[in-house]
């Protein structure tokens, strides 16, 4: 259901609603990694998808290069897939802060592909974390302002 007053969908308080979901977001990251609710990379992310869509809660896009024709086509059809199987979407920029977010690398030193990043359900508190029912409000708002995909840019620390 979509009833929001003009005020709660812009205005002058729409950069410091911003920074609250960008916030909400890195403690939701910060949260689900050390559950192992996190899933790297546009193919790992694609197989998880395919095996268990009802199991992820949030897709995150992410890009620093707008111009990568191919990461793009794969951005639409994740993004489609994710629409389908109701499943909420951010784009997020700042590639960097998300890597420190996440610790960036893999083991055995490999940097971890940041570009399409799964939090999945998990089996303990998180589904009832407030980080995560507020970007979630986020995206579902976004959606009733015909912004599927919204962005959100995570500020340096």
């Amino acid at each position: 259901m979509c009833n929001m007053t003009f005020e709660e969908t812009g205005g002058d308080n729409s950069s410091d609603r911003m920074e609250t979901v960008a916030i909400a977001l890195e403690e939701v990251l910060s949260s689900a990694l050390p559950q192992g609710c996190i899933t790297a990379g546009v193919y790992e992310a694609a197989k998880s998808l395919n095996a268990d869509p009802d199991n992820v809660v949030l897709c995150l896009l992410a890009t620093d290069d707008e111009e990568d024709v191919a990461l793009q086509i794969h951005f639409t059809l994740i993004q489609a897939f994710c629409c389908e199987n109701d499943i909420n979407i951010l784009r997020v920029s700042n590639m960097r802060r998300l890597a420190e977010i996440l610790g960036g690398v893999k083991p055995g030193g490999e940097p971890m592909d940041l570009h399409c990043v799964l939090v999945t359900n998990p089996q303990s508190s998180l589904w009832k974390d407030p980080a995560l029912s507020k970007v979630t409000r986020f995206c579902r708002e976004s959606r009733c302002l015909d912004q599927w995909v919204p962005v959100i840019n995570l500020p340096d620390r």
